[in-house]
């Protein structure tokens, strides 16, 4: 369902993770291993979703670590769309199982 209105696939991955779990800190390749995609895709991804303030990031050494700014204007909202969108999923694969 989160599919429709976020389309990009890496996107939606991105702030399922951080709105699922606000306190997840993370740099790119940690991201792109948990998620299973390119790290450049990820690294654009992330840098768009700081640009509108979902995101924020400090410097460790000469690694970006991004976390979610919970003052974030509709992060509840986000939030509450991402759990949501997944409750409905389950519930959907739990009243259509399949033919095993």
């Amino acid at each position: 369902m989160l599919d429709v209105f976020i389309t990009s696939r890496v996107r939606r991955k991105i702030i399922v993770v951080y709105a699922k779990y606000p306190d997840f800190r993370t740099h790119v390749r940690g991201l792109a291993k948990l998620i299973k995609e390119d790290p450049g895709n990820i690294q654009r991804e992330l840098k768009r979703l700081e640009k509108v303030g979902f995101l924020t990031s400090e410097k460790q050494g000469n690694t970006k670590i991004y976390s979610t700014n919970k003052h974030f204007t509709i992060f509840k909202e986000l939030q509450s769309i991402v759990i949501k969108s997944q409750q409905a999923q389950a519930n959907r694969k739990r009243s259509n199982p399949t033919d095993a």
